[in-house]
């Protein structure tokens, strides 16, 4: 089983829209039966999968030492693919994890996941806490989704920051240009300084996928995104075969 992180200390980078695909792409182009975590209040990542979360279970209840995350996992309509779904509970787990007192909490329970999952995927929220650390100590590999801006690269240097800090076997990073129009100047430019990095592009079936509630190879699986999407996956699937 393996464990990925997409996260970004920047909001507005796609950073939910990247979790989602990428766990589709787990579940249905690679088979494996994948788990996607939203450790975000806004729970976007169930929102996008039409999945809400139950208002009588507290997403911030798994970590308590007696209790099992299985009771808060749904069902999606995807096979392979189920959701651990947030609420506005996340947003008191990084007090929590203070009282706790477990630094590797979050990666005890995806331990305990791994006879039901072959990938868990995070959807982190953009922050610098202990609810980042964790995840980073939980993690097999981060992504980082980067915009082109000048901004991004500040992003970045943070991430990176923030995965060394999280021990001496710190996950690797894969950065990824998001929202890529290569008709404007600062894209191609950005595009030609990292020319290795995987690269999605900005497009408005990306954009309908809040609008359809459906990841976009469900209804445009022929498009530059979701074949964009598909090619990251397999990127992710090489660097993780590597360790």
């Amino acid at each position: 089983m393996a464990s990925i992180a997409v996260y970004s200390v920047k909001g507005g980078v796609g950073k939910t829209t990247f979790s989602v695909n990428l766990a589709w792409c787990a579940a249905t182009i690679s088979r494996r039966q994948t788990l996607l975590w939203d450790l975000d209040a806004s729970n976007g990542s169930g929102f996008l999968l039409n999945v809400d979360a139950k208002a009588k279970r507290s997403a911030q209840s798994v970590f308590d030492l007696d209790n099992a995350p299985t009771k808060l996992i749904r069902k999606t309509g995807y096979p392979n693919l189920h959701l651990l779904p947030a609420d506005e509970s996340i947003r008191t787990l990084d007090r929590q994890f203070h009282q706790i007192g477990k630094k590797k909490r979050l990666a005890k329970i995806v331990d305990g996941l791994a006879k039901e999952y072959d990938r868990v995927i995070f959807d982190c929220p953009p922050v610098l806490n202990e609810v980042s650390a964790q995840v980073m100590r939980a993690a097999d590999l981060v992504i980082v989704p980067l915009p082109p801006s000048p901004l991004s690269q500040r992003a970045l240097e943070q991430v990176v920051a923030e995965v060394k800090g999280a021990g001496k076997k710190h996950p690797p990073i894969l950065p990824v240009l998001s929202m890529m129009d290569m008709r404007r100047t600062l894209h191609k430019e950005t595009r030609e300084a990292f020319p290795k990095w995987p690269m999605v592009p900005l497009a408005s079936a990306i954009e309908q996928c809040a609008t359809l509630q459906k990841p976009v190879g469900e209804f445009a699986p022929k498009s530059p995104a979701a074949r964009a999407f598909a090619q990251l996956w397999t990127a992710i699937e090489r660097k993780i075969a590597k360790g």
